[in-house]
């Protein structure tokens, strides 16, 4: 099944995104809220560009892969409108939502999104699937449990979680969907589209986790002497 080999194929580029400090500083307790306001700000700046990436997916499919297109109207209603809800969990934290708003990306985020554009408008529109790949996976692994630890380290209100929270469980069931979907990819050139664009997409997403701020361990003297 080609899901598998995907899984197989992309295991080296996801060991980078999971070798992100932010995952091991989260249970032992080095997340600050700025390291949550920096994550939120920056999944604000891809989230938005979700629906009209798979616009213009949907726009670029050939005939051959209608039935993929009709996965995306699906895929569409299910996701319009999130870059709302990490707005509302920023203001929840005290941040200035508007400012993220109309603020930049890092980096990695801003290439990210530039990338996938640029893939679907002049390579192979599948390369779309990538995105979904990395993100979804991610958060099904990471969202809910990461979510528990961080509001119950940082003592946050619930209201400030809609985005992890909804993910966390809202992305079990799409991942499945994904699963089917990629299980029906034939052509060899989309397959190829796929995984090449999961790559991609693990380093850069991986790297603007990487640059999540958090507390640096302390050493048994430090703490001796705290």
């Amino acid at each position: 099944m080609f899901f598998d080999t995907l899984q197989q194929q992309t295991r080296d580029a996801r060991e980078h995104l999971l070798r992100a400090p932010v995952l091991a500083a989260i249970p032992e307790g080095r997340f600050t809220l700025d390291s949550y306001r920096y994550f939120l700000s920056q999944a604000y700046h891809h989230v938005k560009h979700t629906v009209p990436l798979m616009m213009a997916c949907g726009a670029r499919l050939p005939a051959r892969l209608e039935w993929v297109r009709e996965a995306l109207v699906e895929y569409i209603r299910d996701e319009y409108g999130h870059q709302e809800w990490i707005l509302n969990d920023l203001a929840a934290l005290g941040a200035d939502a508007e400012s993220v708003r109309h603020g930049e990306p890092d980096s990695p985020i801003e290439l990210m999104v530039a990338w996938l554009y640029n893939a679907i408008e002049r390579g192979n529109p599948m390369a779309f699937f990538g995105m979904v790949h990395v993100l979804e996976g991610t958060s099904i692994a990471l969202a809910t449990p990461l979510g528990e630890q961080v509001q119950e380290t940082l003592g946050l209100p619930r209201k400030a979680f809609s985005y992890l929270y909804s993910h966390g469980a809202l992305d079990q069931e799409h991942f499945r969907f994904f699963t089917d979907l990629m299980n029906r990819i034939e052509a060899a050139e989309d397959r190829q589209a796929v995984i090449h664009a999961s790559r991609v997409i693990y380093r850069l997403y991986g790297d603007m986790l990487h640059a999540v701020p958090v507390t640096a361990r302390q050493t048994a003297r430090e703490m001796a002497h705290g």
